[in-house]
């Protein structure tokens, strides 16, 4: 389960989300189903992830947003 977790530690920083024991799956879930991806389908979210939002500044910011809001 969430394998990319490691290299979104900026993200998850930069939407002042702590991801604990507790929330780790719900993240994961809310991660998977902004992309449309079944839950635990890690290399297919990862890969969406680098292609949409570690690549492209303003869908960085347009995840964040969407990550905040899933998770409160």
């Amino acid at each position: 389960m969430s394998c990319y977790f490691r290299h979104l530690k900026e993200i998850f920083r930069e939407a002042n989300i702590e991801v604990t024991a507790e929330n780790r799956k719900q993240i994961d879930q809310a991660i998977h189903s902004m992309f449309g991806v079944s839950y635990k389908e890690c290399p297919v979210t990862w890969k969406a992830l680098k292609r949409e939002v570690l690549l492209d500044e303003p869908k960085r910011q347009a995840f964040i947003a969407r990550l905040r809001e899933a998770i409160r």
